[in-house]
């Protein structure tokens, strides 16, 4: 082959070369694009926790929103009625009045809370795993100073991170459990999503799971079954049949109005009863303050 011959050739190559190297270096580009795209699953995380930082969620608050508050004057009474427990089959047992409190009380009036016959607390320790109530040390430790029985409880976001995660800030900020005879085991509170799908966007079984790896992990690093706080209606929705957890929780159940109703799927009996928000939001426990002693002690 001449010289002018190889030469036009690899004219001719080189030409042909170019789209195909532009086409190369073109799906590069496009690749090397995609990973600089946000997250948009860790962004509506981030979202979630910046919000709960400024509009962090008590106890009920979301139960209230929407179910409503159909609680009267009226509630207070039939709540102080004794309730029968299969605890203790065939008794019919006291009660034993008490609230539960969060931030948005700020330092509580202890004196006068134990004035009006209260004898036990759960006060908001944690949410998600980047929220930590500010007045939780005068809250906790002013209603054992006073002579208050209490516990702590979780505000729990199953769409930011695991059931475990969760658990194990709760009770490294708060959450644990002494054999003081004055600390109420921890309580997780489930209730409705603050930030769009009622349950988080999990099926049944995806949320039970994660109540059960909340679950196991609180008594794995406490020695004690956490307190389940939640509605017969929530639960129905996102948790059904899927678990049950009746063998070693106490329930703690929400309803603003004048009788307990129906409990959620694996309880035959509760423990606590969440009646009315106003004026803080107030618990009866289903028996005398023997009782109440003997959930501390475990």
């Amino acid at each position: 082959m001449s010289t002018s011959r190889r030469g036009r050739r690899s004219i001719l190559l080189s030409v042909l070369a170019i789209p195909t190297v532009a086409l190369l270096l073109g799906s590069t580009a496009q690749a090397t694009a995609i990973p600089n795209n946000p997250d948009q699953s860790a962004n509506k995380i981030n979202s979630i926790n910046n919000d709960i930082m400024v509009h962090n969620h008590a106890l009920g608050s979301q139960i209230r929103r929407v179910e409503g508050d159909a609680s009267t004057p009226g509630t207070d009474a039939a709540a102080q009625q004794p309730q029968p427990a299969t605890a203790i089959p065939n008794q019919v047992l006291a009660t034993t009045a008490g609230i539960d409190v969060a931030s948005y009380q700020g330092n509580v009036d202890w004196a006068s809370w134990w004035g009006q016959g209260k004898r036990f607390v759960w006060t908001k320790a944690t949410e998600s795993t980047n929220y930590t109530n500010p007045y939780f040390a005068q809250q906790y430790n002013g209603s054992y100073n006073q002579g208050f029985i209490r516990g702590a409880y979780h505000f729990a976001t199953p769409n930011t991170s695991s059931g475990a995660a969760q658990a194990t800030y709760f009770v490294a900020h708060g959450g644990g459990w002494s054999g003081d005879g004055k600390t109420l085991p921890g309580a997780l509170d489930m209730e409705y999503n603050p930030y769009g799908d009622t349950c988080y966007g999990l099926s049944q079984a995806s949320m039970g799971a994660w109540i059960r790896d909340f679950h196991d992990t609180y008594h794995a690093k406490t020695g004690r079954w956490p307190v389940i706080y939640t509605s017969t209606s929530w639960w129905s929705q996102c948790v059904g049949t899927s678990q049950t957890f009746g063998d070693t929780v106490p329930l703690w159940v929400a309803r603003y109005a004048s009788s307990v109703g129906a409990l959620p799927n694996g309880w035959g009996y509760y423990t606590v009863w969440q009646y009315t928000s106003s004026p803080i939001d107030q618990d009866t426990f289903n028996g005398g303050l023997d009782r109440v002693q003997a959930l501390a002690n475990g």
